[in-house]
This record gives structure tokens, sequence and C-alpha cells, in this order.
């Protein structure tokens, strides 16, 4: 298990690669957003595949990441980069990001969805509920 940190600016530290949906455990009354890292998660596809699933903020090195507002989803699968959309999710919407988490893996695990960008775009545009 791994755990983060409290500060007066956020929630900082380790969030192990791939880890769950559900995300990671902290303590009561933190508040945990995008900016401390992304969601990470992989899917089985119907085909045996395997399609790692990244939503976070986009790495940019001409952006401070406190200046970064575009909340990503990012598809990889056999090494390769497969996918990538931007969400209209503010980086505070944690827990409508590990819903979208959620949806995305389990499309792509029941084969509802492909692993493409035009699959997943129309998730990215509206939140999950």
């Amino acid at each position: 298990m791994r755990s983060l940190a409290a500060t007066v600016d956020g929630v900082h530290g380790p969030i192990g690669r791939f880890s769950g949906p559900e995300g990671p455990i902290v303590g009561q009354n933190v508040r945990v957003t995008l900016r401390a890292g992304p969601l990470e998660h992989e899917a089985t596809l119907p085909d045996g595949r395997v399609v790692q699933i990244r939503i976070g903020l986009p790495d940019d090195g001409y952006i401070k990441p406190s200046e970064l507002r575009t909340v990503t989803i990012e598809l990889r699968g056999n090494g390769e980069h497969l996918a990538a959309v931007d969400t209209i999710l503010e980086p505070e919407q944690d827990s409508e990001a590990r819903a979208l988490m959620r949806r995305i893996v389990a499309g792509l695990e029941s084969g509802e969805l492909a692993p493409t960008a035009h699959a997943i775009e129309p998730l990215a545009d509206t939140l999950p509920t």
C-alpha cells in the first residue's frame, strides 16, 4: 500500500503505476485531486490484449503543472500509443475521474468500447453519473 501526504497546497506523494480506479487510500479530510497524480489502470480486452488507461494532467514541459487545467484520457497497448483525448473534467474532479475510469474499463473489457479515440471521446465529453 502506498500513502499520500497532505500539505498546505494539496496532496502529494507516490501513486503507484496502474493503481486501481478506486485510487489511493488517504486519511479523512484530505482532498485528492488529479494534480497529485494520474489515475492509471489496466483493462484486458475480450481478445486478451491488455490496455493501460491513464486519466490525468498531460505531461507538458512548457506549462507549469499548477497552471494546467486540461484532463486527458490516454490509452496504451503493446508498448504503443493507441489514443488520447481531452475531457471536460477539471483537475479537482477526482471522483468524477474515477467514475469515468470505471466506465472506460468496463466498456473495454466487455468489448462495448474499442481502444480508439473515436470510441472513448463520447465518454470524455460527458460527466459520469
